[in-house]
C-alpha cells in the first residue's frame, strides 16, 4: 500500500517533468538524490511507501530516555547540506569569559546539546555548562519557570499552561530561539506534520487560510467555515459531500504545533471546531483517515502508517508538499523546529556567556553539528536571521 503526495506544478518543459519523474522513482527506490536547495525541482505527483507503524514507548522506555536520553533512530539515507550563507562564528570575547549555564532539555536532544557544549568549549574553556537527567520536556519548561535552569531546550513549542506561570511570574513571556530544524520522517524526533485525506479524495492541496475554514471555530484567518467539500474546489459527487475532521485531543505537541501554525492568526490563540472527531494520541490518525472517505486530519509524518493522501499546503502554483528537499530546505510551512528557552527580560540583553552560546549555536559551526548528527535538520540561514532577533542586543559590559 502506498501514501501519495500531491501538489500543483506549473507548465514545465518534459525534459524537466522526466527528470522529477525519476527522482521521484529513485526515492522510492532507495536512493540518495543530491537536491539543489537554491533551486528546489518541481513537485510532482508520485508513491511514497506508508510508515511502519510504531508501538508506543514503554514506561521502562520513557524511564530510560530521561535517564539517559532516547535511542537514535538510524539516520534518514537523504541528507541536508549546510546552507551556504550560515555565519562562521567569531567569539566576541576572548576565552577569558567566564560563567555558569544550566541546560535541561528533551529526552530526543541530550546528544545534540552535548556535541554544542564540546564545540563551544573550545572557544571558552572557562564558561561551565551543567547539563544532565533528567531529560524531560516538560520538567525543562518548569525548571525554567522556577529559576533553576539558563535553557530549557525542548523539542517542541511549549505549553500554553507553561508560557502562563512563566508570565504570571516574571511578568513577560519567556523567549524561544529556534536552535535546530526537527527531522523528516523519524518517530518520536519532530517529524513534519502533514495534513493528510482518503486516497479518494480529488483534492491535491489547501491553504493555511482553507485549513483554519475547516479545522477551527474562531476563523482568524478570515474565511467562512468549511462543511462540504465542494467548498475546497471538489465536485461533481464530491461537491456536497461532509467534511468530516479527525485531530488530536489537547494537549499534544502536534495539536500544539498546527494550532499555532494555522489556527493562530493576528496575535490571537485559534480554537477548534466542536465537531472534531478527537484521538487521545497520533498513533491512529491516519487508519481512521484511510477508513474514512469523507475524512481529513493534520499527522506526524512518521505516523501515516495507512494508505492516504498527503497533500501539498498553499495557494495556487506555490502550494508546496513535504517532500524531504521542502522540509529540509525550511519551504513546507509546516516544518518543525526545536528551541532554547530563556528567561530574557525584555529590552535587556542576555547574559553573555548565554548569548555567545546561542550565536555559537546559531552559527554555521553549530549547524554542522545538527547535520553530523544525521537525525535532525540544519536551519537555514533566513531562520537563523528570525532567530538572532529574539536573542535580544549582545551585552558589551564584558568585553574580555
Amino acid at each position: 500500500m502506498m501514501t501519495y503526495l500531491a501538489s500543483r506544478r506549473p507548465a514545465r518543459a518534459r525534459a524537466g517533468r522526466s527528470l522529477a519523474l525519476l527522482a521521484a522513482l529513485l526515492v522510492s527506490a532507495g536512493g540518495f538524490i543530491p537536491w539543489a536547495w537554491s533551486a528546489p525541482p518541481p513537485t510532482v505527483l508520485w508513491q511514497l511507501p506508508v510508515a511502519h507503524r510504531h508501538p508506543a514507548q514503554t514506561p521502562a522506555q520513557k524511564l530510560s530516555g530521561k535517564q539517559e536520553g532516547r535511542d537514535l533512530p538510524t539516520p534518514d539515507i537523504l541528507q541536508p547540506t549546510l546552507d551556504p550563507r550560515l555565519t562562521v562564528y567569531q567569539p566576541r570575547y576572548s576565552e577569558a569569559l567566564s560563567g555558569t549555564i544550566r541546560i535541561e532539555s528533551s529526552d530526543i536532544l541530550p546528544r545534540l546539546v552535548h556535541s554544542w557544549i564540546r564545540a563551544f568549549a573550545r572557544f571558552y574553556p572557562h564558561v561551565r555548562i551543567q547539563f544532565g537527567p533528567p531529560y524531560e520536556g516538560s520538567h525543562a519548561a518548569q525548571d525554567l519557570i522556577a529559576g533553576k535552569i539558563t535553557i530549557a531546550m525542548v523539542s517542541r513549542e511549549l505549553k500554553p499552561t507553561d508560557v502562563s506561570q512563566f508570565t504570571a511570574r516574571y511578568g513577560y513571556a519567556p523567549t524561544s530561539v529556534p536552535v535546530s530544524g526537527g527531522s523528516y520522517r523519524q518517530f518520536g524526533f519532530l517529524d513534519a506534520v502533514t495534513v493528510i485525506v482518503n486516497q479518494a479524495n480529488p483534492v491535491k492541496q489547501l491553504s493555511k487560510r482553507q485549513l483554519d475554514a475547516i479545522f477551527s471555530s474562531s476563523h482568524l484567518r478570515g474565511d467562512v467555515p468549511v462543511r462540504r467539500w465542494g467548498q475546497l474546489g471538489a465536485t461533481g459527487a464530491w461537491k456536497d459531500r461532509p467534511v468530516h475532521v479527525y485531530a488530536i485531543k489537547p494537549w499534544n505537541g502536534f495539536e500544539e504545533f498546527f494550532r499555532q501554525r494555522v489556527l493562530d492568526a493576528r496575535g490571537k490563540r485559534g480554537h477548534w471546531r466542536h465537531d472534531i472527531h478527537l484521538a487521545p494520541t497520533v498513533f491512529p490518525i491516519a487508519g481512521q483517515v484511510a477508513a474514512d472517505p469523507d475524512a481529513i486530519a493534520y499527522t506526524g509524518l512518521a505516523f501515516v502508517d495507512a494508505p492516504v493522501k498527503v497533500i501539498a499546503v498553499g495557494n495556487g502554483d506555490t502550494a508546496v508538499s513535504p517532500t524531504y528537499a521542502n522540509v529540509a530546505s525550511a519551504r513546507y510551512p509546516l516544518s518543525r523546529l526545536i528551541y532554547a528557552n530563556v528567561n530574557r527580560k525584555p529590552g535587556r540583553p542576555l547574559p553573555t556567556d548565554v548569548a555567545e552560546f546561542l550565536r555559537f549555536i546559531l552559527s554555521r559551526q553549530g549547524q554542522a553539528a545538527v547535520r553530523h548528527e544525521g537525525i535532525f535538520l540544519p536551519l537555514r540561514a533566513g531562520q537563523v536571521q528570525a532567530a538572532r532577533q529574539v536573542e535580544g542586543p549582545p551585552d558589551r559590559s564584558k568585553s574580555s
